[in-house]
């Protein structure tokens, strides 16, 4: 645990760690919360999964280019604005769903919502990263995000059903509000850690996904996406099938702590393998261990199946951070974090989409079918495209960026 404790005892590091977890609850809650909120409000699954999914996609999309101006601008001139935004945008949406409106203007009030989500957890590895530089601490310092992602998509959801069912969602919704425009508020006003705004711009139109491995890493995690949103709904409808639906959420926990237990471990271990066969490795294990899960056609068989996915995820996650982290000119650090956390929320709504297509044709256990296809798939892009994971020199990256007047 030494090293765990080097990295969050460096100077000022809690000074940013505590407003970030209070911000980056709520957003671990929004697409669950949207979800519950659009069906209490509409009594249609259907128009709630739109919502649902038009705010996972406007994130995905949106939040890269906050993530750009936060490079440029320096993090709190971005933060500021960004989170009064969300907070007209999810008040007008809470607002709007207590009015029972027709579902229309909720998906377009959802969409907007997603779009002005803060980028708290981009911006914390970029303090990272800027904290400690390239150094053999970095790694230990991203598996600490991995893990802080772990619990707040394990806390966010007990805590937001808890409201929900106790109250309604409305007021489960207004509570995420306050806390991320507390939590948001507080991180920005905190600069230890904070990059020096560099005003650049990448040559290329396609901008940071255009830089080298960018775009590899991207659709990467889009497939690690999908492992998450495809096991929601495959855990849910096997559990329910099998007779026993309570025992999805403790199923889950078994999957979300298996995942906090392969991150600390990935976090101690000093790796003799570069990064990019890591990656390859990782999905590789990633894909034959959901496939097991095909197979699971009872209760204790699905807890193994869901540990075994868990432990290998965060060690998949972790390896992507730390190595755009290796990629890309300190000028757009932030930006290419966003782009990766952007995926792994597209993949969350692809895969819990094609899943329950797969459940309501076919049954439960073909929402299993999903991840191994899509880790297999993405393992054999980045083995496709090794050479391009390598890091850049500071020359080659000093040629794909020029600073902008």
């Amino acid at each position: 645990m030494k090293s765990y404790l080097a990295v969050l005892g460096s100077p000022g590091a809690w000074r940013f760690l505590a407003p970030a977890f209070l911000a980056r609850l709520p957003y671990a809650m929004l697409q669950l919360g949207i979800l519950l909120l659009v069906q209490w409000s509409t009594g249609s699954y259907g128009a709630a999964g739109i919502a649902a999914a038009a705010a996972a996609v406007a994130q995905a999309l949106v939040g890269p280019q906050t993530g750009r101006l936060a490079d440029r601008y320096g993090q709190p001139r971005v933060l500021i604005p960004q989170v009064v935004l969300h907070a007209l945008a999810l008040g007008g949406l809470l607002a709007l769903a207590a009015a029972r409106v027709p579902a229309l203007p909720l998906v377009a009030a959802a969409a907007l919502a997603g779009a002005s989500v803060p980028q708290v957890g981009s911006m914390v590895r970029a303090r990272w990263a800027h904290l400690l530089g390239r150094s053999g601490r970095l790694g230990t310092a991203f598996a600490v995000e991995s893990i802080t992602d772990e619990l707040t998509f394990t806390l966010a959801p007990v805590l937001l059903v808890a409201l929900s069912t106790g109250f309604s969602p409305v007021w489960a919704l207004l509570m995420a509000l306050v806390m991320v425009v507390a939590g948001t508020l507080a991180f920005a006003l905190v600069r230890k850690g904070a990059p020096e705004p560099m005003p650049v711009r990448v040559r290329s139109q396609g901008g940071v996904l255009r830089l080298r491995g960018v775009a590899v890493l991207a659709v990467a995690f889009v497939a690690l996406g999908t492992v998450f949103g495809s096991l929601q709904v495959g855990i849910t409808s096997s559990t329910a099938a099998l007779g026993e639906a309570a025992a999805a959420g403790p199923v889950y926990a078994a999957f979300s702590g298996a995942s906090f237990a392969g991150g600390i471990l990935y976090g101690v271990v000093r790796w003799r393998i570069g990064a990019p066969a890591r990656l390859v490795a990782t999905l590789g294990l990633l894909s034959a261990a959901t496939a097991a899960l095909t197979l699971a056609g009872s209760i204790p068989l699905l807890y193994g199946g869901a540990a075994m996915a868990g432990f290998v995820i965060a060690p998949a996650v972790i390896t992507g951070y730390t190595l755009v982290e290796t990629l890309v000119p300190a000028e757009v650090r932030t930006e290419a974090f966003t782009w990766l956390n952007g995926s792994i929320g597209l993949g969350i709504a692809t895969g819990a989409a094609v899943a329950g297509q797969l459940v309501d044709r076919f049954g439960a256990t073909p929402a299993f079918l999903v991840p191994p296809v899509t880790t297999a798939l993405a393992a054999l892009l980045v083995l496709t495209f090794l050479r391009r994971l390598r890091p850049a020199t500071e020359s080659s990256s000093a040629r794909e960026l020029v600073t902008a007047p």
